[in-house]
This record gives C-alpha cells, structure tokens and sequence, in this order.
C-alpha cells in the first residue's frame, strides 16, 4: 500500500486526510516509527488512530492519559487477590519456588501497553493525550517508542510479538520531552478547511443538504477565529449539523443559529461573547455570504 492508497482507505473508513498528513502517517508505518500527532482540541487527532484501524480491520488498543497515569495502569499489574488465595491454600505446604508461582503470568493483568507487545496479530496502539501525563510518565514510555519491548522486573524483558503502529496525540497543553519527540515522527493537525469540512459534514450527515453543510462549515471556520475559550471541535460542528436537520432548517440564518448555538459552544463566556455584540449575525454573515 503507497501513500495514496493509504489516503483512499482512510476515506473509505471515514477519516478526510490531508496529503501530508497521510504521506507522515505512511511513512511512520513504514519506517515503524510512532506518530506523535500534535494539535488543538477537537481537530481529530484521534480519529487518525481508529480510522487506521478500521481501514486495516485491526484492533485498537487505547491508553487515555492523564495526571498521575503510572505504569500499574498503563503495563501491568498483578492480581493481588489471586496471589492471596494462593497463599492461603498453600499456607502450612512445601514453599519451595513459592515466589516464582506468584509472580508468572497465570497472576498477570495486561494492561493497554503489554496487550499491544503481547498481540499476536498487528494492532493499532493509540497513546492519546500525552500531554496530559507526568513528565515521568514520558521517560517511562521511551523503551516502548524505541525498541517496542518492556520490562517487567519479576519476568524480565517482552519484546512485540507483533510490533504496533503506534500514534501518540497531545492537545500542547505543556512542551513534551526532546527525548520523545526524537522517537517520533511528527504532525501538527489544524482544523480542517471549509472544503474539507464540507466533504466530511456530506460524509456523516447524508441528510444534510449540500447548501447547509457549507453553510455549517463556513459558520463553523468563523466561529474558531474569533476569540472563544473554546473552538468549535469537528464533533460538535457534525452535532450542529444533525441539529439544524432534525429542526427541518435547510439554511442557516439568525434564528436557527440562536436557537442551536448551544450545540457548538460549551462554555458561558463564549456563549455571551455570540450572543451580544451582533455575534449571531456575524457568523450567520459569514456562512450565507
């Protein structure tokens, strides 16, 4: 499979790629190196994960970082009350090699990273907001970036079975290690252009009108260039669009978008932002312009 084929598959599975995009995600599959996919909330950074599995029908295994994520709930852990029970019924017999029958694999709980290196059949491991980690956390990942292997002290070293693709997201909510980022390849995602947008809204809104889906992603554009909080991420802009489609509009003007803005902004002072000023009509503005 060439980039381009790699591109018609993720359409296939839904995802609107970019060229270069692809060609990044192409070239970390072939060079079986991560892909660290770096951007702002809501621009489909993990959507690239499970497209790519979709469109290759392989697993998805995915580890949702965040403060205080360690390795008990990203590799492993063993089973506490089984070990205990076993204890228990060996309790007064032979205890030879005793530690060695607790800590094997019949008492190992996989976690997302050692269910990636123990698969026997490819997987797509997803590592999604990085970011969001302890900096330790990160120097805990390199031997998994790097050699697609990991140590478990009582087992010793699991290489990959099958080694992963790997994608890594992060929201740039703090400056990630030089260390990672050298085991990685490298994507900044931004939200998609207008066309884009459309082609996607038409994709997973069928019974939206060619007209309101422009209309939506044009709103949509003019909506993440003002000064919110929050911008509008590409979910909410397809919730907007289901939204006015169920409400029977077939063209976005003031009352629609009053009435449904509440779909694409989620936070008090962006709402008070569009709603006073003439914000309603500059969107509106925008989209039917």
């Amino acid at each position: 499979m060439n980039a381009g084929e790699l591109g018609q598959a993720l359409e296939r599975a839904g995802y609107y790629a970019e060229r270069d995009l692809t060609v990044t995600l192409f070239l970390a599959l072939e060079l079986g190196r991560p892909l660290l996919v770096e951007g702002d909330p809501g621009v489909g950074k993990t959507e690239i994960a499970k497209a790519l599995a979709r469109a290759n029908n392989h697993p998805l295994i995915r580890l949702q970082c965040y403060e205080g994520l360690d390795e008990t709930k990203a590799l492993y852990e063993w089973n506490y009350q089984r070990q205990l029970l076993k204890l228990q019924i060996r309790q007064g017999k032979e205890t030879t090699d005793l530690e060695s029958d607790l800590f094997s694999e019949e008492y190992l709980l996989e976690r997302p990273l050692l269910r990636a290196i123990r698969s026997r059949e490819k997987t797509v491991l997803l590592i999604d907001e990085v970011d969001k980690a302890d900096a330790e956390f990160e120097s805990f990942l390199f031997e998994v970036l790097s050699d697609f292997q990991v140590s478990i002290p009582e087992l010793g070293t699991i290489p990959a079975v099958c080694v992963p693709a790997v994608i890594l997201t992060s929201n740039a909510e703090r400056e990630l290690s030089e260390g990672l980022k050298r085991r990685c390849l490298y994507y900044h995602l931004e939200f998609p252009d207008v066309e884009r947008e459309t082609r996607i809204l038409r994709a997973k809104v069928p019974e939206v009108g060619e007209a309101l889906a422009r209309e939506v992603a044009l709103a949509a554009a003019c909506l993440r260039g003002l000064a919110l909080r929050k911008k509008p991420s590409i979910a909410e802009s397809l919730d907007w669009a289901k939204a006015l489609g169920i409400l029977g509009v077939t063209h976005l003007d003031e009352k629609a978008a009053r009435d449904t803005i509440g779909v694409v902004l989620k936070n008090v002072g962006d709402w008070e932002t569009i709603k006073e000023a003439g914000g309603i009509r500059r969107v509106v503005g925008a989209a039917v312009k």
